[in-house]
């Protein structure tokens, strides 16, 4: 996110926010969503300290030569939960990046069926952050797992 964001005649200091406020924000229109989630189709639905919700839709145009959701969209949303559980998680000033993502595909997953992707936070130290994930259909069904071990950067 950029350091300041205008909301009308509000304008906020991101550094001086929480990830948590920073979500927060986001979900609510007051501050910009990361442009992958237009690209890619996905959405930031709900949040609090240490899970986030996401939900997504994939299309054809994300096929991979099987006719199946390629895979790497399925890792990309997943990193985004991931990473956004550490994110609720930050204090202000606070920064991380992802060191490490594990993705498992259980099942093939087809266009147009929607998902979703939870993301909790599984431990968060001073340097590091540990977090993971899950891409189900609205059914309940489970298409793909992920772990993530992300860097966690002091300011400055």
């Amino acid at each position: 996110m950029a350091d300041t964001a205008s909301t009308g005649a509000l304008t906020l200091d991101f550094a001086a926010l929480s990830g948590v406020e920073q979500l927060r924000l986001a979900i609510k229109g007051r501050a910009p969503m990361a442009p992958i989630a237009r690209t890619v189709g996905f959405e930031l639905v709900e949040i609090e300290e240490g899970r986030v919700v996401f939900d997504g839709l994939p299309t054809k145009a994300v096929y991979n030569p099987l006719g199946t959701v390629h895979g790497g969209w399925m890792a990309t949303v997943l990193d985004s939960a991931c990473g956004c559980a550490v994110h609720s998680m930050l204090k202000p000033g606070w920064n991380y990046t992802t060191l490490e993502l594990k993705t498992v595909f259980h099942k093939a997953l087809k266009a147009d069926v929607p998902v979703r992707a939870v993301g909790t936070m599984v431990q968060m130290g001073r340097r590091a952050a540990f977090s993971q994930a899950e891409l189900r259909g609205m059914d309940g069904t489970l298409y793909a797992t992920a772990t993530s071990t992300c860097l966690v950067m002091a300011p400055g």
